[in-house]
């Protein structure tokens, strides 16, 4: 699922960020940025990657993961050196999995996330505010909030979405790939123009309980109509600028124009894919010649295998990099404004990164790069954390006045054609 680019990470990796590639004075200037502000990346997966690959175990995270085979992206003690503040960990699970199985892998998934919290309580701190993340920061720690990614993981259930904010669940992707039953995603096939009834009751349910919105993976019909139903700000977890990219999976110019009005944030992500026009298309020419090896050689794995060898030869991956990433958050903030754009690496969840962010150690050179930029103090400590901390604190005021608003009983009507 994962690898790093290894001869640069073993170098990247060899010593902390700031003996890397950044100036000392640079450097210093952005601890003390961060020093006030926590840092706070949208999604992270490592929990996934424990399972998919490690056997959900939490031990040998202090430091050194870079050596796990297969790597991760993710130790404490490159998050220290990434000077990391807070952390919302992803509980994700694959989008085709539906009902109670969906509901019961979710649970495993916030339970290996909190086993993750309470192993390393010198590094990590659950929190369920903003307060209590600001609080951590304060206190040294990682504030550590959890999000789901993707709606169906209550399968179905409303009490089910319910209980999970009760485990710490801080936000929910309204989809993954897939569309569900009540919300069309950004890389399937829409159903229905958007949110369905119950979509919206979602959103609503969201509202009450202070559970942020997050519209990355969703259509753009379902930005604008989760956007139109909520009553607190939205936040993208790590998706980045269609105006630079028209990734299906970024935010497409229009929906970043309603953000001001809402209050809302995009995270932006690190995915090569998604940050680079010349990688979405070298990835789409290379799932091609390997889907036509294949077709030719379905008896032999290693011809489809060294025919892919000699067609990366002769096409290289282009190279996407800092400055790429740090593109998309100039755009974010031309269209919608500096009060609107933040980080979300999704390290850990995809195979690769631009050159330069292969792990959490790396978000100062993100850093680096803006100031080289010109950007000031103020606006890289909105960047970094004060935007999203603004948005988790517009979504617990709307649940306070909220309070009096019963529990919804919507029920999820029946679907036969469900897209798996």
């Amino acid at each position: 699922m994962r690898f790093i680019l290894a001869g640069l990470a073993a170098a990247l990796l060899a010593t902390p960020a700031t003996a890397q590639d950044i100036d000392p004075a640079v450097q210093k200037r952005i601890d003390r940025i961060l020093k006030r502000t926590p840092l706070i990346d949208g999604h992270n997966d490592l929990p996934w990657a424990l399972r998919e690959d490690h056997g959900s175990k939490t031990e040998g995270l202090a430091s050194g993961t870079d050596g796990w085979k297969p790597p991760l992206m993710t130790d404490m003690a490159r998050l220290r050196t990434g000077r990391v503040g807070g952390q919302f960990w992803s509980v994700y699970i694959e989008g085709t999995t539906l009902g109670d199985e969906a509901i019961r892998t979710t649970l495993e998934q916030i339970d290996t996330a909190h086993r993750i919290i309470a192993a390393y309580p010198k590094d990590l701190r659950f929190a369920r505010t903003a307060d209590e993340m600001e609080a951590a920061h304060k206190a040294g720690r990682i504030g550590s909030m959890l999000g789901i990614e993707g709606g169906r993981q209550i399968g179905g259930s409303m009490a089910a979405l319910r209980r999970f904010y009760d485990l710490g669940a801080r936000y929910m992707t309204l989809t993954h790939n897939q569309t569900t039953e009540w919300a069309d995603a950004g890389t399937d096939e829409p159903k229905y123009d958007g949110l369905s009834p119950f979509g919206t009751e979602v959103v609503k349910e969201m509202n009450r309980l202070g559970m942020l919105v997050d519209l990355s993976h969703v259509g753009p019909a379902t930005m604008k109509d989760a956007i139109a139903a909520s009553r607190a700000p939205v936040i993208f977890s790590h998706s980045s600028a269609g105006g630079v990219n028209p990734h299906p999976r970024n935010v497409p110019d229009d929906v970043l124009r309603l953000l001001p009005a809402n209050g809302g944030v995009v995270m932006v992500t690190w995915v090569p894919s998604f940050v680079s026009p010349a990688m979405w298309k070298w990835d789409g020419e290379f799932a091609a010649a390997e889907a036509r090896l294949k077709t030719f050689n379905r008896t032999s794995k290693a011809d489809v295998e060294k025919g892919m060898t000699a067609w990366v030869a002769a096409n290289p991956r282009p190279v996407v990099g800092v400055k790429d990433v740090a593109d998309h958050i100039d755009h974010v903030v031309r269209v919608a404004g500096i009060d609107h754009v933040g980080i979300g690496g999704d390290l850990d969840g995809i195979p690769r990164t631009p050159v330069g962010l292969e792990g959490v150690e790396a978000y100062p050179r993100l850093f680096a790069e803006l100031i080289r930029r010109g950007w000031n103090d103020r606006d890289l400590a909105k960047l970094a954390g004060g935007n999203v901390l603004r948005a988790l604190r517009g979504a617990e005021a709307t649940a306070r006045s909220m309070k009096d608003v019963p529990p919804s009983m919507a029920v999820l009507a029946p679907a036969s054609n469900a897209t798996r």
